[in-house]
Formats: C-alpha cells, structure tokens, sequence
C-alpha cells in the first residue's frame, strides 16, 4: 500500500469510527459498515511501519464476530486503542477490551441470524471515483456509501438530497416512494391506444428544439419501431435535443395523446438502450415497470432519486440486516425487511406492494410500542411513590358535601385512580373525557386525598387562563371563596381544615413568586395551581405526592418528568381533548387510561350549524336576543392580526369591524381576548365576562380550554374550515355549560367538498370520540390536535390509524419484553436500536 493509500484508509477508518462515536457506540449499520472496511482496506494491506502493525494486531483481536459482537462500551475501548495505535503509542493487550459478548445467539454483521462469520460473502474493492457494478457475486462496498456516490449527480440535485437528508445508501434505501406510475404496458406503436400508459421501444428518427412564444421551449422527437411513429414532446427541457440523437435506441413510457393527426407522449420518461438490451426492460428502473415516484424538493429531479436508488437497491440492499427476529417472521409470515423494501421500490405486481407496506409498518410500530411500554415498565420497577389511602370514610364526607352526584363514568375513573394511588407503585393515568363531562372533580378527590396523607400536589396548566380557572375552582371546592362556593364553612368537608392553597404563573411578581416558592419549601402550602412555573429550578417541592397536568397533549414527556423529577409522585394527566385509541396505544402508551365518556345529568346538547358567510346576520341577531336575555356569546377567529397569506378573519379586525358596524350596540359590552395581551388585560376580561359586565368576547383559540361561563349560549366560529374537528369540538364546549339551549354556528366559505363534509360530521354528532376518530383520518396526527405537534414519531411507512397493526405490534412488544426486560439477547438488538431512536415525547404542540 502506497503513502497516499495508507493515509487514504486511516483517515476513512477515523470517519467511520467517529461516526460510531456519534451514535454512542450503538448504530448497527455503522458497525456492520466497519467490519466491511476493515476486512477490505486493512488485512493484509497494512503496511509495514509499527502505526500499521500495531493497528493490525487491534483488527486480528477483534472476536470471530468482528467489531459488530462487541458491546458499547467494548467499541468505545476499542476505539480509544486504534486512536493510540495511529498516534504512536503502543496499543494496550486488546484481548480484554475486544472480548466477546457473553454467550448467546449471534447475528452476523450482514443481518443473518445465526450465520458463521466466514460465510459472508467476499467483498470487492470498487474504485470509489467511478463507482462500477461489483462482478456477479461479490457485493459493493457498504450502506454508509455516499449516495452521490453512486452515480453522477448535478450540484441542485445534490442540494436537493441533502435537503431530504438523504445521504447515504441506507438513507436511498429507506427513502420510500410515494406511489408507483404502471408502465408495464410493451407494445408496439402500430398498437397504442388513446389515453392509455404505455411503453414503446423505438429509435429517435429525429429531434428538433421548438421555440414558442414568451420564451418557452420544447424537445420534439419523433420516434419509430417499424411498425409506426409516434411524437415525444418535452417541456422546457431543451438539453434533451442534443441527447436525443438520430438513431438513438430508446425505451420511453407515458400516457398516448393525440394531438392533431398524430400520436404523442407528453413529457413521458425515458432511457437510452444499449443495442445488446432485450425489450423486457427487467433491468431498467424508469420504463417499462411500475415505476416508483418519490418525495422530492426542488432541483433535484425523480429519475436521479431512481437512478440512485436502484443502484442502491440492487447492490447494498444486500448488506442490510434483517431488524425482527426469526420467530416473528415465522409466526406472522411477513417477508423479510430486504425484500419488503426491494418490493417497496421495484415492485413486480402491484399485489406486493401492500404486503410489503404492512411488513415495514409492523416494524415501525413494533419499535414504537417497544419503547412506551419499556418506559411504561421502567417507572413501574421504581417502587417509590407515597401509598395515598383513599377510604370509604374520606369518599363519604366528600362525595356528600357535593351539590350533585358523580356519573357512572367519574365513579369508575375515580375507582381506577383511587386503586393506583393506594400502590407504591407510581401512577401514571390518563384521564380523557368529554368538554364538560368534569374530570377537574375527580382529580380534586385525589388531590385532597393527597393533602389528608400528608403530602402536597400540584396542578400544571398549559396556560394562565387555564390555570386561574383551576385555582377558582379549587377556592370554591376546597376553601368556601367566591360567589359559587360550594362550601359555606372554613373547614373542607373530608380534611378537617382548610386546604392551604396558592397560585404560581409567570406573569406574577418576582416577589410574590419567591414568597409563594419559599412556602412551597417549608411545606406551609398543600396544593399550589400553575403553568410552567412549577417546573422551573427555583420550585422546590417539599413533599409532592400527586402530580395533576391538565390538557396534557400542550406537554411533553421531557416535561411531566420534570414535574416528576420535584419528587416521586403519582402522575395523574388529563385532557378534554379526546384521543384515539390508536394514539392512546402509541404516543401515550405509557399512560393507563381512563374515560369519562357521559355527561352529568341536565346538560343540554349544543345545536351545531354550518352557515355561509352571507348568513352572518342570522348569526348577529341571534347573539343580541342573547344579550337581552342576559346570556353571553363567542365569536372566535383563527388570527390574532390580518395576514396577507391567509385570507381568514383576524381577532383584532373582527372587533373593530363588529363594533362599528353590524354589532354597534353591544359595542360597550363587547370585549377582544387573545393570546398575545398582557396578563393582566386577560385577567380584566375574564373578570368582566364572569361578573356578567361584557356579553360577547371576540377571541382566538385562547378561550378554547379554561373558560368556564355558564351563561354562554351562542359560539360562531368563523373560518370553521381551518380547524380540526377535535379543536372545533374543544370550542363548541365553551357554550351549553347549563341547562340553557344553546348554538354553535360554523362559519365557512369553502367550496371543497371534503371539507364541507369534515364540518357536517359536526352538525351531526357531539361524541367527541368520534369526532377524534374522523380527525385522526382526515387530518393525520400531526395536525390531530390543531397546531404543529413535536413529539410524534417519524413514521416512513406507518399510520398511527392502523388498529389492527398496532395491536398486534402491542402484543409482540409485550411477549418480547416479557421474555428479554432490556432487549439484550441478540436477536433483539437492532429492535433495541429500534426503539431507542423512536421520539415518544407525547405530541407537545408547538406554538
């Protein structure tokens, strides 16, 4: 090996391994990857100088294995020595830290359970400029292989790759196409018909540039077989003319137009063919198949992200190890993952294409369910948490003191967290129920029972508003303040003394937020309601033993652990926005659940509307018979300004416009309330609509949870059409919170028939379950909840719609683990991998 060679491999060996280092030691390809190199660049080729020497005797210690047997923290050692080896120090005995893992089933490098090392095929040593097809047999190079190396690529596509995050061969490989165009169709020209997808062979006869009017420009050929001649014609790409040369045997598909007296492809793919090909086209990836249609961005072209793929495809599919187990293979009689993605790419049939969805998608939500339920038996193991009585006594004097009885549904989620609290075991419950169907007073049971045990807890809110509501509620339940109070006496029913209660937002006073902490540390307060102040450092709890977040999809996981961290307490979670079962089972797996799905007794159902923008005044005489009747009405925007790219009502403009014009009268008791106000011109507001003094409030979707005004009757909502059905469910729960009628009107002015038919399912049902099951569909979960979500996995072939596949990918989840806690046996380690690189933080919305 020459200097520049030896130089040339250290340096790619120094990449590969910082690479690995990057990923903690844990990447299974990256590791495949180096053993490939090793084997290829360095035995036998290292040289003579003592670097080199020294560096072969690390590779010759490697176990029968390879690299890939070890463990992380062997490669981490191993690593450290190669690096002394290169810099001139004597390398340490390697035997130790490059021993094997302890004994068990091996997985070879290359994917194949149970496959002796000495039967993987030899690899060649391609010239990397050039790229060649390996020889029959031997198998190219490795899947970290740069993608533009595998072919010629332009400087915009090259952007444009680096734009997906394609990089790699792996990364071609897992770039999934998004549906397949059928060009399977040979025929001969004399035989094609109008309108059809079809493929021809032929040779171009000729080629000319065509120059039109306004600048544009077209590739013309005209192409024959023998049998006829049918026209190709290309838009604005006139750099086909010089490559479309007379006499140029071609493969070309598309659809056959007619267009005057002739036949013509517009803009159909194309191939050059060598004269020795058969007009099978078996090997080609752009004709006569079906042929795959890819996710792209701008400059980079679909018949570059196929040329590459195929190759990609085609020989370093082959390297790709298999991620589940034999037993599962066996068991459910998927293909394996290399052939599910070669079908995925270059399918035969068109049959094969779901097989291979439903495989790759499998193992998607099977890495998923791993790690919700590994997390899930993970903080069970802990062991640490209060044990919280909540007898028959406490419950009596309770339950007594309350002015109505609670539905079936509440008795049964407050029985599921009452059984879960008594446990040392941590809980970890998600309370889901209906606008209204009062899950606050089944939380407050269990936070009182916290307090009578001797702990604190706490209350987190997404919001201010939405935590001064909660904080309300709580004077009125546990302490006898405010108009409502349901308690006229100092002492709380079940306790034997008032609760010792404080309020922790930011928009607070430096001082009275130090001086509401420095009680929390000295334990002088029971139960403190807050947003994310609670979780800040400088909130030290005392003695937490019961966590409650509300509307907890606007959290994450990384903060309920924090609000965990203050202690071990019970996690209870709750939601009034309804979650699917298939979300429930996924991206909240590792929560119990419980639903309140009923109403208490007297609550009257919301007529719902869908009315044109020219029906406005229907709308506007309906809330001043409101007014006069001393109720209240909403009128809700989706902008908080104008703005130039949406054409839909602003919170600020619709004020001013209704206060001048259509409801001038109400002007004085019209209020605007939005997201962006100071603290305390929310807090005016809000006190205004509760002592009765404002009756319409113009808003945006601030008002969507934490307004409780049992005197709203009428909610319109205009640009109805830009909400999911989940978020227009959450508003239309603002009005009807008493046993007056009262109305939703949605406002639209679309003329899209699926959306007309997404706010007609509103008109039709008030079970918000339903409602989240149509949104989940129509929507996709990444807008489920009304605005961008961070947190939900990054599914290539999955949906998390799937009930079936997600329910048998729960069941193999749970028998895996059941029989492997830490997926260690190594038939389980990419599933490990898997699953470690799965983000299942909750869907914490991003505002």
């Amino acid at each position: 090996m020459t200097a520049p060679q030896s130089a040339a491999a250290t340096e790619a060996l120094l990449k590969i391994l910082e690479r690995q280092r990057r990923n903690d030691y844990a990447h299974p390809a990256l590791a495949a990857a180096l053993d490939g190199f090793l084997k290829r660049e360095l035995s036998g080729e290292l040289g003579s100088s003592p670097q080199r020497r020294w560096l072969k005797q690390l590779v010759a210690r490697l176990p029968a294995g390879g690299y890939a047997a070890l463990t992380p923290d062997q490669r981490r050692a191993w690593h450290t020595m190669v690096e002394r080896a290169l810099n001139g120090a004597a390398p340490p005995d390697a035997r130790t830290a490059a021993s094997p893992p302890a004994q068990g089933r091996q997985r070879s490098p290359r994917g194949e359970p149970g496959k002796p090392e000495a039967e993987t095929p030899k690899r060649s040593s391609p010239n990397r400029s050039r790229r060649p097809r390996p020889p029959e047999g031997e198998i190219a190079d490795d899947l970290e292989t740069p993608a533009t190396a595998l072919g010629r690529v332009s400087a915009p596509a090259r952007r444009g790759l680096e734009t997906l995050g394609v990089q790699t061969a792996y990364d071609l490989i897992w770039h999934l196409p998004i549906r397949h165009e059928d060009f399977r169709n040979v025929q001969r020209i004399a035989d094609l018909l109008f309108d059809k997808a079809a493929t021809v062979v032929a040779r171009v006869e000729s080629s000319r540039l065509v120059r039109m009017r306004k600048g544009r420009v077209a590739t013309e050929a005209v192409l024959s077989d023998g049998t006829g001649s049918i026209r190709g014609w290309w838009w604005n790409q006139p750099y086909l003319h010089k490559q479309l040369t007379a006499g140029l045997r071609v493969a070309v598909s598309g659809t056959v137009r007619q267009r005057g007296r002739y036949l013509q492809f517009d803009s159909p793919l194309w191939e050059r063919l060598n004269e020795s090909d058969d007009d099978s086209l078996e090997d080609n990836p752009h004709v006569g198949r079906l042929v795959p249609v890819y996710p792209l961005t701008r400059g980079l072209p679909n018949r570059t992200v196929r040329r590459l793929t195929w190759r990609a495809v085609r020989d370093y599919l082959p390297l790709l190890a298999e991620s589940l187990p034999p037993r599962i293979l066996e068991e459910t009689g998927f293909p394996g993952e290399r052939e599910a993605l070669r079908v995925m790419h270059f399918p035969k049939r068109e049959e094969e294409i779901e097989v291979a969805r439903e495989r790759l998608a499998f193992q998607e939500l099977l890495a998923i369910q791993l790690a919700v339920l590994s997390r899930k038996r993970e903080a069970r193991r802990r062991n640490d948490a209060p044990r919280i009585a909540m007898d028959g006594p406490f419950l009596d004097n309770f339950l007594g003191a309350l002015p109505f009885q609670l539905t079936r549904a509440q008795s049964n989620a407050l029985t599921d967290i009452r059984n879960d609290i008594a446990r040392s075991e941590p809980m970890a419950r998600l309370l889901q129920g209906d606008v209204g169907s009062g899950k606050t007073v089944v939380a407050a049971a269990a936070m009182l029972a916290a307090v009578k045990a001797g702990y604190q807890t706490v209350l987190m809110a997404p919001t201010e508003v939405l935590a001064s509501q909660h904080y309300r509620t709580f004077e009125r339940l546990f302490v006898g303040r405010g108009e409502s109070a349901l308690y006229d006496f100092e002492v709380t029913p079940a306790l034997g003394r008032r609760v010792r209660m404080a309020l922790l937002v930011g928009s607070m006073s430096d001082a009275r937020k130090r001086e509401v902490r420095e009680q929390i540390e000295a334990g002088e307060l029971d139960l403190v309601v807050g947003t994310h102040a609670l979780i800040e450092e400088s909130t030290a709890l005392r003695k937490l033993g019961l966590a409650v977040v509300d509307e907890q999809h606007r959290f994450g996981v990384l903060q309920r652990d924090a609000l965990r961290s203050k202690g071990s307490p019970h996690l209870l979670v709750m939601t009034a926005t309804p979650i699917p079962r298939t979300l429930a089972l996924t991206i909240y797996g590792e929560l119990d659940n419980s639903t309140i799905d009923e109403l208490p007794p007297g609550r009257q159902r919301v007529a719902t509307r869908v009315i044109e923008p020219h029906q406005r005044d229907e709308v506007y005489e309906r809330i001043r018979e409101e007014a006069a009747a001393g109720n209240q009405a909403f009128i809700i925007c989706p902008l908080i300004e104008e703005s130039d790219k949406l054409e839909a009502a602003s919170a600020t403009q619709e004020f001013e416009r209704l206060c001048n014009g259509p409801l001038a009268d109400l002007a004085p008791r019209m209020r605007l309330l939005h997201g962006r106000m100071p603290a305390d011109e929310k807090q005016a507001v809000m006190a205004d609509l509760a002592a009765g003094d404002a009756s319409v409030v113009v808003a945006t979707i601030v008002v969507e949870v934490g307004v409780d005004l049992p005197k709203a009757t009428v909610m319109a909502i205009e640009a109805a059409d830009r909400f999911g059905l989940a978020q227009l469910h959450q508003l239309r729960g603002r009005v009807g919170r008493s046993d007056r009628p009262s109305s939703c009107f949605l406002i639209s002015d679309t003329e899209l028939p699926e959306a007309q038919k997404r706010l007609r399912i509103m008109e039709r049902t008030a079970d918000g379950f339903e409602l989240a099951e149509v949104d989940l569909e129509t929507r996709g979960p990444g807008e489920y909840f009304g605005t961008r979500q961070a947190g939900l996995p990054d599914l290539r072939v999955a949906k998390l719609t799937d009930h079936r596949l997600i329910n048998l990918a729960r069941n193999w989840a749970n028998r895996i683990l059941d029989e492997d806690p830490h997926l260690r046996a190594p038939e389980h380690q990419l599933l490990r991998h898997r699953a470690g690189g799965i983000n299942v933080s909750g869907a914490a919305a991003v505002h």
